[in-house]
């Protein structure tokens, strides 16, 4: 079979086993077991019944609630006051609106909202792979390995067939990467594109703000590598500042209007109202730095890949405890082919060599994308490694590219066997399936 032929064979097969895979979890995760799912499909219904948009304040939060219905899984005799659990109120308000058409719909339906997510996040893995591509024309098997990890890690999938707004925050981040990976690539694209990108993004989600620094980065990286004018950088910069500025600005307007200056996020009002979360000071105060830092990391990298419903389902004890092994070889893979492929002495042929600028941008995103994750957690304690997905297009393609060297440093002769490394990654849906059916389903749904 001609290689193109079996690429797009590979592409379909992982967005079908995507597609299968996230309706299952869409309509077998038990209701409301993913995190903050009661809050966002309230602020859904509010957009869906009051219109846009609505204001968090004080009972949006109620800890005692929440402690009673995470404990009891979501025990029907205690959903009467679910609608009152309102604590995403503050969310910039794109995702709501256009989830309430869905709402409106399907009558609030629940597995109506949750196969949006499944749409939207079939839209990320298909860009993630043409990340790949642009990046990497004559490496598709790279692009495809990418495509898969972000398709089947399994907290990610789970995430991406509840109610929320990840899917089209990330599926934005990755229409942005993919237009800077372009850009870069010497394609003449309008900057303004790029700015109605990112204005979408902060219209979207604060997670996914520090796109408004990565794009200045590219801009200025392109203006290097060609050696134009001072005034050419200023002038594109400049276009990318006012069409993004004009977008997030006409929502940062009304924060302030709402909130009053300077919460132009709505992030103090959000604080105020949740101020009894757990506090990081209050755990270093009681354990000390070394035991917050050793549980962080640990609970970071469990929930990056697995840690169900509200964090109440590790997967220490699944699978004789070999999972959480597991990802952490396949980390471990990924990462070492990747300092081996990428040490100064190695001299591949240019076509299998990541392009320094795209390099140095993935690896950025990479970092804003933990600072952020960091501050966070100055103040609240929130050990969710999903914080960390916004990041995830430019994590697994470095960590598919890692583990294609691998393959290619020991199986050299045999190029056909290319194709091993999606297809190895790929397998993670036949895990998928089984945390589903053997651990979401009997460990969240109510006794």
């Amino acid at each position: 079979m001609p290689e193109r032929a079996i690429e797009r064979s590979l592409f379909a097969l992982i967005l079908l086993g995507y597609f299968c895979a996230g309706a299952l979890y869409a309509l077998y995760t038990p209701p409301w077991q993913a995190p903050d799912e009661p809050a966002h499909f309230n602020s859904i219904r509010q957009v869906a019944e009051d219109g846009c948009c609505p204001r968090i304040e004080a009972g949006d939060w109620n800890r005692e609630y929440l402690s009673l219905l995470t404990s009891t899984r979501f025990a029907p005799e205690h959903l009467d006051q679910l609608d009152a659990i309102q604590y995403e109120d503050h969310q910039p308000p794109l995702y709501y609106l256009l989830a309430s058409l869905v709402y409106k719909l399907s009558a609030g339906n629940l597995i109506a909202l949750r196969l949006l997510s499944v749409a939207l996040g079939a839209a990320v893995i298909c860009l993630a792979y043409a990340v790949g591509r642009v990046i990497l024309p004559g490496q598709p098997q790279i692009a495809l390995a990418a495509m898969a990890l972000v398709a089947f890690i399994p907290q990610r999938l789970s995430m991406m067939a509840s109610v929320n707004n990840d899917a089209l925050a990330e599926g934005l981040v990755a229409l942005a990467l993919l237009w800077l990976m372009r850009y870069l690539k010497s394609d003449r694209l309008p900057v303004w594109q790029l700015g109605l990108i990112v204005g979408l993004a902060l219209l979207t989600k604060i997670t996914i703000y520090f796109l408004a620094l990565l794009a200045p980065l590219a801009i200025w990286l392109k203006w290097r590598a060609e050696r134009k004018s001072t005034h050419s950088l200023l002038r594109s910069l400049l276009v990318f500042a006012l069409v993004a500025g004009v977008m997030g600005g006409l929502w940062w307007l009304r924060n302030i209007a709402v909130y009053g200056f300077p919460d132009f996020l709505g992030l103090a009002a959000h604080d105020a109202v949740v101020a009894d979360q757990p506090r990081t000071a209050d755990f270093i105060a009681q354990q000390g730095m070394s035991a917050y830092l050793s549980r962080m990391l640990s609970t970071t990298f469990k929930s990056f890949w697995g840690q169900f419903g509200w964090m109440a389902l590790p997967l220490d004890n699944v699978l004789g405890g070999w999972i959480y092994r597991g990802f952490a070889l396949l980390a471990l893979g990924g990462l070492s082919g990747l300092l081996l492929a990428c040490r100064p002495r190695v001299h591949a042929p240019a076509h299998e060599r990541i392009p320094g600028a795209v390099l140095l941008l993935l690896l950025t995103a990479i970092l804003l994308v933990a600072l952020q994750y960091i501050y966070y957690n100055i103040e609240f304690q929130q050990w969710q490694g999903r914080y960390l997905y916004p990041a995830l297009i430019p994590i697994a393609f470095l960590l598919a590219f890692g583990i294609d060297h691998w393959r290619a440093r020991l199986l050299a002769r045999w190029g056909a066997l290319r194709w091993l490394t999606p297809l190895g990654i790929a397998c993670l849906l036949a895990l998928d399936l089984y945390l589903l059916f053997r651990v979401i389903v009997p460990g969240l749904s109510p006794g």
